[in-house]
């Protein structure tokens, strides 16, 4: 039976409540049988680890760069203090969005310090991240080696160039392909699910987000294989089986802390 994961759905955010069950089963009739579940800010945390009991998901908590400004210590140590109580918790929805031009230098300094915070703490407690990037490749970048980080983790939605995922790639990244894949004009996403290894590639929807008019769904992972597929003229299964092999093995290094 195919298998497929869904390496970064919102599936504690409110459009999901009352139905969730309903979700998941739909996803698992696609072939969609895991969910790597982010939290977004310290609002999230209790309602992303709630669903750690369902045994398909998997959890991160994070400071999304969208929050940075109102993260607070308190913010870092108590997310410090939820890692160490939930040892299985990836690290996410970390990292950087300069996607605004009107943002001003003072902004994205308070990215790169509360990016860099979490970073430092993912490397200490061993854990991988999940990280968010728009606009920002170089800086984040900078701030994995200031950090000193090293266990790598999912460059979430990758909308760049082929250089960038390279780029990404070379400092430990799988390179989370997604539902831009679903938009024909996505010219960029669509280069890198056609010519990127697809040992260093990922699936994932960023439900209930991405889709104008509709809610996304995790169940649609099962139509991103089959783009990736088509674009790389290899079959459903391969893609299937090396982006599997490829969450195992970042899944592994969380389970044998």
């Amino acid at each position: 039976m195919l298998k497929l994961t869904d390496t970064h759905c919102h599936l504690a955010d409110p459009a999901f409540s009352n139905q969730l069950p309903d979700i998941l089963k739909a996803a698992q009739a696609q072939g969609v049988h895991r969910f790597i579940v982010p939290a977004t800010c310290s609002d999230d945390f209790q309602a992303v680890i709630a669903l750690d009991e369902i045994p398909s998901v998997h959890i991160a908590l994070g400071i999304h760069p969208w929050f940075a400004e109102a993260a607070s210590e308190q913010d870092f140590h108590h997310l410090a203090s939820l890692l160490k109580q939930y040892p299985q918790a990836w690290v996410g929805e970390i990292g950087l969005d300069f996607y605004d031009k009107e943002q001003t230098p003072e902004q994205h300094e308070k990215q790169i310090d509360c990016f860099c915070h979490q970073l430092v703490l993912a490397e200490r407690l061993r854990r991988p991240v999940i990280m968010h990037n728009l606009k920002a490749t170089s800086a984040i970048v900078e701030a994995v080696k200031k950090s000193r980080f090293t266990q790598g983790g999912i460059a979430h939605a990758f909308s760049g160039s082929l250089e960038e995922a390279q780029l990404l790639i070379k400092n430990g990244f799988k390179i989370g392909i997604g539902s831009l894949l679903l938009n024909p004009t996505a010219k960029k996403a669509r280069q890198a699910a056609q010519n990127l290894p697809l040992k260093d590639m990922v699936l994932e929807t960023d439900s209930p987000f991405m889709l104008k008019n509709t809610v996304n769904t995790p169940a649609n992972v099962r139509k991103i294989a089959e783009i990736m597929a088509q674009l790389r003229h290899i079959s459903l299964e391969e893609v299937a089986a090396v982006t599997e092999q490829n969450i195992e093995t970042l899944l592994a290094t969380v389970s044998s802390i």
